[in-house]
């Protein structure tokens, strides 16, 4: 089983006859992904990748029956292009776009509140259920099926964390980045529910970086909710205070957005700590062997 994406998953492309667009729609169909249509506005009627382009999300809906979205528009445009995916019914939308200002996002956030909706993104590199969908840009080859789902706010490191459970002979339920500009659509606690509210996802690794808190809103839930085991790592254990580093919302800003604040608050929760990136995977893989 896998989460929010499977091989019933029918996927429109906002912005599919942009390079980036078109490049990653034939490598998502290439996953296995049912990729139905594009959108790209004033070139409805027309075809790229062999797939139809609608002028609106609506349109494109009414004759494809698609229920989830990816979007690769440009910065200025992409939280129009969120709500009008919103605005049409799509149960799932996954930003891609880098750049859009928090205040386009406040106006996402405000406008997705009441709505069936779920967000993911912006600024992250999408979703994986391997051997079933891809809705993102993450290379598909890294992947196995299995029973581990992965969530993390940096796209880099959900790589590196995927790449180490494969070479181990780990597979993964659903890999999941949520970004890390300052207001995501979906946070930790959103991904957890879906994972522990999976019954073929027996374990789940976390990544986490430096800013905010939502490490430590994580923790609470974990301590409160989850009843399978997770292992987190948080990266910027060295970040200097008040310079940002990678990612818009991963700043030290105050005490409780350093990584041994959130490390702390994990491992009080019950999650197994991986002592570096490069153990993510052997700690993984020894929490596993508990559970045989």
């Amino acid at each position: 089983m896998s989460i929010l994406i499977d091989d019933k998953t029918r996927l429109l492309v906002q912005g599919i006859t942009g390079n980036e667009g078109s490049f990653h729609t034939q490598r998502c169909i290439e996953c296995g992904t049912r990729v139905v249509a594009g959108i790209t506005p004033g070139k409805g009627g027309s075809e790229i990748l062999g797939l139809p382009i609608f002028n609106t999300v609506a349109g494109a809906i009414e004759k494809t029956r698609a229920n989830a979205s990816i979007i690769f528009v440009p910065a200025a445009f992409a939280a129009d292009a969120i709500m009008e995916a919103a605005d049409a019914g799509i149960p799932l939308v996954v930003c891609i776009t880098e750049g859009i200002p928090v205040s386009d996002m406040v106006v996402v956030h405000n406008y997705l509140r009441g709505k069936q909706t779920r967000l993911i993104g912006p600024n992250c590199p999408g979703l994986i259920s391997p051997g079933k969908c891809k809705v993102g840009i993450m290379a598909g080859a890294i992947h196995l099926p299995g029973n581990v789902g992965v969530v993390s706010r940096s796209g880099t490191l959900t790589y590196e964390t995927v790449a180490q459970l494969t070479s181990l002979g780990i597979g993964q339920s659903t890999c999941i980045g949520i970004g890390g500009d300052p207001m995501p659509g979906s946070t930790f606690i959103d991904i957890l529910k879906l994972f522990q509210e999976d019954k073929d996802t027996n374990l789940v690794v976390l990544i986490g970086e430096i800013g905010g808190t939502a490490e430590q809103e994580a923790a609470n839930f974990i301590k409160e909710k989850m009843t399978k085991p997770v292992v987190a790592f948080v990266a910027g254990a060295t970040a200097p205070p008040g310079r940002r580093m990678g990612h818009a919302g991963a700043i030290i800003s105050g005490s409780s957005g350093t990584a041994q604040d959130k490390i702390s608050a994990l491992a009080t929760a019950g999650a197994i700590i991986a002592p570096s990136p490069a153990e993510i995977g052997t700690t993984a893989k020894k929490v596993l062997g508990t559970l045989s």
